[in-house]
Parts: structure tokens; sequence; C-alpha cells
């Protein structure tokens, strides 16, 4: 039987370092999935480091190829991913309602993408709620967690067989990875009380304090 696993992480950092841990532990790439927040272009500034530091580029004036390449190259080169570089070379840039603009790839973004495609504007923030739910997730964990990555987060998703469920939220949990229960906590403590797709998105100061409350 499959289950699936998330934690969310204050930075993307934290994320990505967790990521490189379930590869390194021999967690398939395929099995994990990220969707992080970029409302500070940190998923830009990576790809402009690749590009003035390292030898991969759009030689050709392939727009596509340079940001999978860049992608990959700058998460080798910041010493956070090595062999999830591959993950890391096919995050898409979102923008979603409530969100604002994200940075995912895997499982869980492709199913929150489809959902999002040809959908109307007030309908499309439904696309990572519903890609929760779908995975196993109850509807009070869809709600936190797309909160969390409203308010800068990165979530990290496995699907994972029950018998190795426990090993990879020791994984996750070692690098700071928050669950749900943890974090809807501290957000109903200061009024929360459910993700709102028409709420504003965080811009990079908001989310700079809010990351403070946590460090």
């Amino acid at each position: 039987m499959t289950k699936t696993v998330t934690r969310l992480f204050d930075t993307h950092t934290e994320a990505l370092a967790a990521v490189n841990r379930l590869q390194e532990s021999g967690i398939d790439q395929d099995a994990i999935s990220i969707v992080s927040n970029n409302a500070d272009d940190w998923h830009g500034k990576q790809q402009m480091a690749s590009r003035d530091n390292g030898p991969l580029g759009d030689r050709d004036g392939d727009g596509e190829n340079e940001a999978a390449e860049g992608a990959g190259k700058g998460a080798t080169t910041g010493g956070l991913l090595g062999g999830g570089a591959g993950l890391l070379a096919g995050l898409g840039m979102l923008a979603i309602p409530g969100l604002g603009p994200v940075v995912a790839a895997g499982w869980l973004a492709s199913t929150a993408v489809g959902a999002v495609v040809g959908a109307v504007a007030g309908g499309a923030t439904g696309g990572l709620l519903g890609a929760l739910k779908d995975a196993g997730h109850t509807d009070e964990e869809a709600h936190v967690y797309s909160e969390g990555v409203r308010r800068g987060g990165t979530l990290v998703s496995v699907r994972a067989d029950e018998a190795d469920s426990e090993r990879i939220e020791h994984l996750l949990s070692t690098g700071r990875g928050v669950d749900a229960t943890t974090r809807g906590q501290a957000y109903r403590e200061s009024g929360w009380t459910e993700f709102r797709s028409d709420a504003d998105p965080y811009t990079s100061d908001q989310i700079a304090r809010e990351r403070q409350q946590y460090m």
C-alpha cells in the first residue's frame, strides 16, 4: 500500500537538502515532488548564477533548455542537491492565485498543473489543494500545506510504501521539515482558519517576517 509523506520547509534550501537526503538514501526521483514559493525569485537567481559561473548555457538560443540546464547546474554548484539535480531540472514556474509565483516539479506538481491548465482563475488554486487531497491528505492537511506555500514555504512530498514511510518521515523531519498538525496549530493561534484562494499572496518582506517566527 502506498502512502504520501509530506513536510513543509520554511526555506527552499532546507527543502533541497531534504531532497538530497532522500535520493542518497535510495528513494527514486520519480517518487519525490517539490512545490516552492518563488516570490523572491530564488529559482531565477540560481539559473543566472549557473550561467555566469558554469559551462552550461543557452548556446543554441533555446530558452527551455537553458532553464532546465540552469536549474540543475544551480542546484549542484550550490552544494544542495548533488544527485537530486535531475528533479530540479524539471522545475517549472507557475503563477497560482492565492499562492503567487511558485516553482514545482514531480508527480504532485503534475497533478496540480493538470487542474490549473484551462481552469478559471478562481478554481486554479484548487490545483494544489486537490492534488494534496488526491494524494491522501485530509482536507485540513491540504489547507495547512497550501497556506505554508503561500507564506513562503516549500513542500516536499514522497509517495512511499507503507513499510518505508516511517524512514521517510524521519529523513524529512531531520532537516526542519514540519508536519501539518504542528504548523496548523501555529497558524490557528494567529486567527487563521483555512487557505483562501482569494487572499493576496505574501510579499518578500512578509515572507521574511514569517520565516523569522520559526527560526
